[in-house]
């Protein structure tokens, strides 16, 4: 009969090996904010996405969307590109955090009206699992 071996391995090991995916259920996604006709990320707002590129390290094989958006000011056809850009410059951000690029998809929304505070249509969201 042959054996087998095993090793234990240090619970802390362990958990750095895999983290749970379920803890991405119900996960809002990580947004980050712009000034207006800006790619410009605040220190805030980089925290945010220092944390997002945690997580995503974190879940090796789940992928991470990053979703750009824009204000309705200035014309869908700029809003377009300037949403591009915007989750371009946060995908460009979370792969120097070293999530890999292969992961991320990234979609640029566009113009979006938004009543209650105008910030909250500049923005990019970060989802990281299946939403």
């Amino acid at each position: 009969m042959r054996r087998r071996a095993f090793a234990i391995l240090p619970v802390a090991l362990v958990a750095a090996c895999a983290a749970d995916p379920r803890e991405l259920v119900g996960q809002p996604p990580r947004m980050v904010f712009f000034e207006a006709d800006s790619t410009e990320l605040d220190e805030p707002a980089r925290a945010v996405l220092a944390n997002a590129a945690r997580l995503a390290r974190r879940h090796p094989d789940v992928p991470v969307q990053v979703l750009g958006f824009a204000g309705p000011a200035g014309g869908a056809a700029f809003n377009q590109a300037l949403s591009r850009r915007r989750a371009d410059y946060v995908a460009e951000q979370l792969v120097a955090a070293g999530v890999p690029r292969a992961r991320i998809t990234v979609t640029g929304r566009g113009p979006v009206a938004f009543d209650a505070v105008p910030v909250e249509s500049r923005r990019v969201e970060v989802i990281i699992g299946y939403p």
